[in-house]
């Protein structure tokens, strides 16, 4: 049995799918990408316009001309409130979808997401050390800045413990077995400090678990965004090596390629992205593992040079539509957001699968 033939059916290659494509092909993906492009800028527009206070969407687009609106305090929630809370879950979309993207084609596994190398589980880990402890490092309890840093410091220690263990371990199967026990025993040591946590910090933690866009403000933007587009960069960038793992990591080598090298390069890209998220956002289930099938079914490719601007798009399209979901526009109520994006995701993963039943089995 060769290493392609044990690549599950979902991954495998045919022909025309990576490379040449028919015109009319062509022309479906073209018409794709403009309607989801629409899509796109539509959510983002109703994001601004929708919520506890309905804003006509003239004056929206009047405020975000530098207009003056109907009525001056449109402008305060438009541009101090909903604008960084749509911004945020576009770019926070797009970086989950594509780090589950590259997650999925390097494991050549369909159920892999954002999760599987532990970042999130670090970053977890790292909050809870904050918020049940009461301090740590003179980080506040319930501070924004206290949680994006402890997030991000328990993130960025965990993709250095995976990057070593790459470097020791040549086997994917065995690399993707060390970040799910990771999580394991991140989560259990959670529990634990849950445990013997006063009511007060478990429920600042709960609610930190929830995931929101709401929480980033204009001060944070300039760390956000630019640490999202180099993780985006670097997809794009590494859409070539990601086509040849496809085809099998013997194949690949055989091309030219250096499997050692294309690893790392994929699991700093997925992890910043999905780190970047977790540390700012909370942990967001489910973007990360439903977009790449969604972007595969609707284009029929496995193409990455399609399917990375496409997950891009998709992923912006999701996160800004549970988003408006979460917010129940009209009232005062905003549900947790990782209940709206498990009620979006699983449905399109169970229609997918029922969809393309075949290729699992």
């Amino acid at each position: 049995m060769t290493e392609t033939s044990m690549v599950p059916p979902f991954y495998r290659t045919q022909p025309g799918q990576v490379g040449k494509t028919s015109r009319t092909l062509q022309f479906r993906q073209y018409g794709g990408f403009l309607g989801l492009s629409l899509l796109a800028l539509g959510l983002f527009l109703a994001s601004l316009a929708l919520g506890s206070v309905a804003i006509p969407l003239p004056d929206v687009v009047q405020i975000l001309l530098g207009g003056t609106p109907s009525k001056p305090a449109w402008q305060d929630i438009v541009l101090q409130f909903r604008l960084p809370r749509a911004i945020t879950a576009a770019a926070a979309g797009a970086a989950l979808a594509i780090s589950g993207l590259q997650l999925q084609a390097l494991f050549r596994n369909p159920l892999v997401g954002p999760s599987v190398l532990g970042v999130n589980a670090g970053a977890s880990l790292g909050v809870a050390l904050v918020v049940l402890t009461g301090n740590l490092a003179g980080l506040s309890l319930v501070a924004p800045v206290g949680l994006v840093a402890a997030a991000s410091t328990g993130a960025g220690a965990t993709l250095g413990l995976v990057l070593l263990v790459a470097h020791r371990v040549r086997n994917s199967l065995a690399l993707l077995i060390f970040g799910i026990m990771f999580g394991y025993t991140a989560t259990a040591l959670v529990t634990i400090l849950l445990h013997f946590s006063q009511l007060e910090q478990t429920l600042a933690y709960l609610s930190w678990t929830f995931g929101s866009f709401a929480g980033v403000t204009w001060n944070q933007m300039p760390v956000l965004l630019p640490l999202i587009m180099l993780g985006l960069v670097m997809a794009l960038l590494g859409c070539k090596p990601l086509n040849l793992l496809l085809l099998g990591e013997e194949q690949a080598k055989s091309l030219g390629m250096s499997i050692g090298l294309v690893r790392g390069y994929l699991i700093i890209s997925s992890a910043l992205l999905a780190g970047v998220v977790t540390a700012f956002c909370g942990p967001i289930a489910f973007l990360g593992v439903a977009v790449p099938h969604l972007g595969r079914s609707l284009f029929r490719t496995l193409d990455h040079r399609l399917l990375v601007p496409a997950s891009v798009l998709l992923g912006a399209i999701l996160a800004l539509g549970a988003d408006l979901i979460a917010q129940l526009p009209g009232s005062q109520a905003v549900l947790p957001l990782n209940a709206v994006t498990a009620l979006i995701g699983a449905p399109i993963l169970i229609w997918l699968m029922l969809k393309r039943v075949r290729l699992f089995f």
